[in-house]
């Protein structure tokens, strides 16, 4: 039996904890006023975002937010390379996905997250 993925979500604006493990950004733009140094990245998987088409349409609107998290999941069912490169790193420990939005609740790390939880 394999063990379940140990997945946390946390702003890359929050400093770094010493439980985040691989800490990866999650966003298809790199987030302003962060510093390569600062955010302590272990890797930027791009290509996990959601789609720029996405992205813009969904615009972090609360009201939006079912059908993003339907949109996004279908763009990571139709998206095997980035999601076997994030699911191999999560199957050696602890990840930390990290995202710029300010809405904790509502942006792409917290549907990744969830997920990914959901196919381990």
């Amino acid at each position: 039996m394999t063990q379940a993925f140990s997945i946390q979500v946390r702003r890359v604006y929050d400093p770094p904890g010493p439980d985040d493990g691989a800490r990866i950004l999650v966003d298809r733009l790199w987030p302003r006023g962060v510093s390569r140094e600062r955010a302590h990245l272990t890797l930027w998987l791009r290509d996990i975002a959601p789609s720029t088409e996405l992205r813009k349409w969904f615009a972090h609107d609360p009201e939006k937010w079912s059908e993003f998290r339907r949109r996004y999941e279908a763009e990571l069912d139709d998206n095997p390379a980035a999601v076997a490169e994030i699911m191999k790193i999560a199957g050696q420990g602890r990840v930390t996905l990290l995202y710029g939005a300010r809405d904790t609740q509502h942006n792409e790390a917290v549907v990744l997250a969830d997920w990914l939880r959901a196919r381990n």
